[in-house]
């Protein structure tokens, strides 16, 4: 071999060695509107918690079903996280088109998706308009249109989702967010989240109606809801009432009241909550 084909093949080779084999990963997907734990192993299943919340709120039912491979999101500006990719803008539909990306990007084969509150709406989402990537969708105590917790409609309140835009930095914006917050049915308000990312999701949930879309998902549904206690300011045949009208159009849909409880079921009646759990996760 003469220098000149030795040089050249020695090039050729190198070169090879550099490229990229057609088999190499991309580079991972580092989410920007949530980050994730990964706690456990066995099937994926995905944790959506509600409006200012933290992940922990799913702490007590990871460790009472265990045998899963349980991802807890953390919306980014709840609960002391930073903003990120929430700093401005809509917060619920996007971070429903990046869970839709994390899916893809981690190749979890189509895992189960539980979402409470606007992680509930976030769920619906997925599985209306990504319905190949997730296999089967529960919903804790949110309805199509989360303006009818509090007895509206998107029109109706839609004065106050404005008011809560424009004002969730100000001063006193907290304590008015707070308010409407508990207003939906949150009781457990986190204080350390960013009040302005805290107006927005909240003003873009008062504009969502979903009901168009629940004929559109395919996956079986698990609407699990709160019923108060006989004898309080609301009847549970009116709140079980209300689901069922709600949730017509979801062919799929599977609806669990829960007695005897507040918005937080996984903290008032955890038994319960995790016996729906288990009963939703065990169906093919």
């Amino acid at each position: 071999m003469n220098r000149r084909h030795f040089l050249g093949s020695a090039l050729a080779l190198t070169l090879l060695g550099c490229a990229p084999s057609a088999t190499e990963a991309a580079p991972a997907f580092t989410p920007t509107r949530f980050s994730v734990l990964v706690k456990g192993s066995g099937p994926d299943v995905i944790l959506i918690p509600g409006l200012t919340a933290s992940r922990d709120v799913w702490n007590g039912t990871v460790a009472a079903v265990p045998g899963y491979r349980y991802h807890l999101v953390q919306v980014a500006g709840f609960a002391g996280s930073p903003a990120r990719g929430n700093a401005s803008g809509n917060v619920v539909a996007p971070v429903a088109e990046e869970i839709s990306r994390y899916i893809a990007a981690n190749r979890l084969e189509r895992p189960a998706v539980v979402g409470h509150s606007m992680g509930g709406t976030i769920t619906m989402m997925l599985a209306a308009r990504h319905p190949s990537r997730i296999a089967k969708a529960m919903v804790v105590d949110m309805l199509p249109q989360p303006a009818g917790l509090v007895g509206s409609s998107a029109a109706g309140i839609s004065g106050l989702a404005a008011t809560l835009r424009n004002i969730g930095s100000t001063p006193g914006g907290r304590r008015l967010i707070g308010s409407v917050i508990g207003m939906f049915g949150s009781e457990k308000v986190d204080s350390r989240s960013d009040p302005d990312v805290v107006a927005r999701a909240t003003h873009e949930l008062a504009g969502i109606d979903l009901t168009a879309d629940l004929p559109k998902i395919k996956a079986p549904l698990t609407v699990v809801y709160a019923t108060p206690a006989r004898g309080d300011y609301v009847d549970p045949a009116e709140i079980t009432h209300g689901y069922r009208a709600a949730y017509a159009r979801a062919r799929t849909a599977k609806l669990v009241p829960v007695a005897n409880s507040g918005h937080m079921i996984m903290y008032e009646q955890p038994k319960a909550f995790q016996a729906a759990l288990k009963e939703f996760l065990s169906r093919p």
